[in-house]
């Protein structure tokens, strides 16, 4: 009696209250669900039921490769248990997968599969939100936490060990963005979780690398204003200089050549000087 109890508990707990046993698993790998049958019985796949396959009398095995819009072609397999074996899963194999007895069509077992993608590497960006005032821009640092084309994950900032936001998403691919807003000096550790059913990764934050000082912020900001100006007044510099030391180099050329010709006749160098004037 005893050991008839535990099976029970047993049972219980791994098939929940419901009656439906739940199992998850990575996209590309191989799942069984396991059964033990109970004279004929018939596979069959989500809410409309959909015909699968069949396990008749002497073990005999039939597959309906055209159901589901052929998404299960070559994909299924079943033993003498009558469990069904889904190799090469994908997202789209996910759902209810029922067995019934085929003379009745009594619910045996059902089973609710979730394939899932494993979770990407979340991103860091810093955001440029429009401030009322210089002051609260210049203490501020608006962060976003990314994801990409993902579904069924949950997105959270955590400081420390302790969760500060969090969103969800779930049958559509989408990108997922969540907000944090910190002050220039905060040292406190933080960083962003994304998890599904069945895997998860954590990014820590480094501010320094991220954000920087306001300081910092606006002397960038500033240079990157006058960089265009700086460069046309070192232009416009270079250019008066070229031309002065040109000025220069001439009018010394030209002295030297009115001392020559003064001292190859007998002209004063006035008289020269005013030959060339």
């Amino acid at each position: 009696m005893l050991h008839l109890i535990f099976f029970q508990l047993c049972l219980w707990c791994l098939v929940g209250v419901s009656g439906v046993e739940v199992k998850s698993v990575t996209v590309g790998d191989s799942v069984t669900l396991y059964i033990q049958r109970d004279d004929e019985i018939e596979w069959r796949f989500g809410p409309t039921k959909i015909l699968l396959a069949e396990v008749k009398q002497n073990n005999i095995f039939i597959f309906y490769n055209d159901s589901a819009g052929g998404r299960f072609r070559g994909k299924l397999n079943l033993d003498w248990t009558g469990s069904l074996s889904i190799i090469n899963t994908s997202t789209t194999d996910s759902g209810d997968y029922i067995v019934t007895r085929t003379k009745t069509s009594a619910v045996l077992y059902t089973f609710s599969l979730g394939v899932y993608a494993p979770v990407p590497v979340p991103v860091f960006i810093r955001h440029s939100p429009q401030y009322s005032s210089s002051s609260e821009r210049s203490s501020k640092c608006l962060l976003l936490c990314l994801v990409f084309n993902v579904s069924h994950v949950t997105l959270s900032w955590y400081k420390g060990n302790s969760s500060l936001s969090s969103i969800s998403v779930s049958d559509l691919s989408i990108s997922l963005s969540l907000p944090l807003e910190l002050e220039f000096q905060d040292n406190n550790p933080y960083s962003c979780a994304v998890k599904n059913h069945i895997s998860n990764y954590t990014k820590h934050l480094d501010i320094t690398q991220i954000c920087s000082d306001c300081s910092t912020c606006s002397s960038a900001e500033t240079m990157i204003r006058l960089g265009p100006a700086f460069l046309l007044g070192v232009l416009v510099g270079v250019i008066l200089i070229y031309l002065v030391n040109g000025c220069r180099t001439r009018n010394h050329q030209q002295k030297k050549s009115m001392q020559k010709r003064a001292m190859d006749t007998d002209l004063t160098y006035a008289d020269v000087r005013g030959e060339f004037l």
